[in-house]
């Protein structure tokens, strides 16, 4: 897409986002309870943690880093278990911090940046969607969030804004390009206390309940999981659902469907060696 036209649909989403933030969504007409989608990110390094999460009862969603030791085995169990499965692309911070195997920086050209993320896409069995690992850096940068649209808008993926950075346009460059689209509202575990993670959850249902639907990212750590297996069978009875991300996405779309039929490109699996 040229990146004038893209700077015009881009300023124009960042408007309407701007405005709908000072505005609450209106509540839901009773249909639909307030429905929280729970990404865990990280995947593929953590077999022991990563496999409480596979089994957990609930529809989260698990994002799986690249070429990690256990990625392709848990993205295939979680698979078997239902869970939806996305690719967590690493990409450059503002702390140098490293992005390990997979990782998209602002020193790649557009080919470069391309063949990197359409290889970590094929790494991870049954991949739905793709979330930024950090990206700080990279996700305010138009060029090279034009570059990871337009590869991603060939596939039948969607894009969550994991918003590292307030200052993010990689969920408006996904809009321009007309990609199913959600941002973070919750991280979950920046501190990894059972007081932060709980305080953490309970304002993610908090946001559920003023806009109809919310979306919280943790991570596999022991603290979170316990968590997550104490409390989120309690849901039901207060009210709250549990979607998959793309099951949230369609709630708040009446239902329809993110893509026709052979509309886009098959992604064809090419598992590479785990670090």
């Amino acid at each position: 897409m040229p990146l004038n036209k893209l700077l015009t649909l881009v300023a124009t989403a960042v408007l309407a986002t701007s405005v709908s933030a000072q505005t609450p969504v209106e509540q839901n007409d009773g249909q639909m309870p307030p429905t929280i989608a729970i990404i865990i990110d990280d995947m593929g390094h953590n077999l022991h943690e990563g496999t409480r999460l596979v089994n957990l009862e609930q529809p989260i969603t698990l994002a799986f880093l690249p070429y990690r030791r256990h990625t392709e085995t848990l993205a295939k169990l979680a698979h078997q278990r239902h869970k939806e499965i996305m690719l967590h692309a690493p990409m450059a911070n503002t702390r140098n911090f490293g992005l390990g195997p997979g990782g998209l920086t602002p020193d790649m050209d557009a080919q470069s940046l391309k063949t990197t993320l359409r290889r970590a896409l094929q790494s991870i069995p049954h991949v739905k969607g793709v979330n930024n690992h950090m990206g700080s850096l990279l996700t305010q940068q138009l060029a090279p969030m034009d570059w990871v649209m337009s590869e991603l808008d060939r596939y039948p993926v969607y894009f969550v804004d994991s918003r590292t950075i307030a200052s993010s346009i990689a969920g408006e460059v996904a809009d321009a390009y007309r990609i199913p689209t959600l941002t973070r509202d919750v991280f979950l575990d920046h501190e990894q206390t059972e007081e932060y993670v709980d305080r953490q959850f309970r304002l993610l249902i908090k946001r559920a309940k003023e806009n109809g639907s919310a979306v919280g990212i943790g991570h596999p750590h022991t603290v979170t999981v316990d968590y997550l297996e104490k409390h989120l069978p309690l849901l039901d009875e207060q009210g709250i659902a549990v979607a998959t991300v793309s099951g949230l996405w369609a709630m708040r779309n009446n239902n329809r469907p993110m893509f026709a039929e052979g509309e886009k490109q098959t992604i064809r699996p090419a598992y590479a060696k785990s670090e």
